[in-house]
């Protein structure tokens, strides 16, 4: 899945799938986490917001997305 670069202070890049509904997340330290069931709308959120890593805890990671490491 390509993945697009983000400035942010934990969040290296991120990616989306919309066929699948997955959401990747490269993270700082070169962890790679993918995360199903993730509507359109919220991957849109959070690549339009100020502080991904905010949104990201807020809204992917407490919002009950299965997640998988996959990297």
């Amino acid at each position: 899945m390509n993945r697009n670069s983000v400035v942010s202070s934990n969040i290296v890049s991120i990616g989306y799938d919309p066929t699948r509904m997955i959401l990747e997340i490269e993270f700082k330290g070169g962890s790679v986490y993918e995360y199903s069931n993730v509507p359109l709308d919220e991957y849109e959120r959070l690549m339009a917001v100020g502080s991904h890593g905010r949104y990201f805890a807020a809204h992917i990671k407490n919002g009950g997305y299965p997640c998988k490491k996959i990297g």
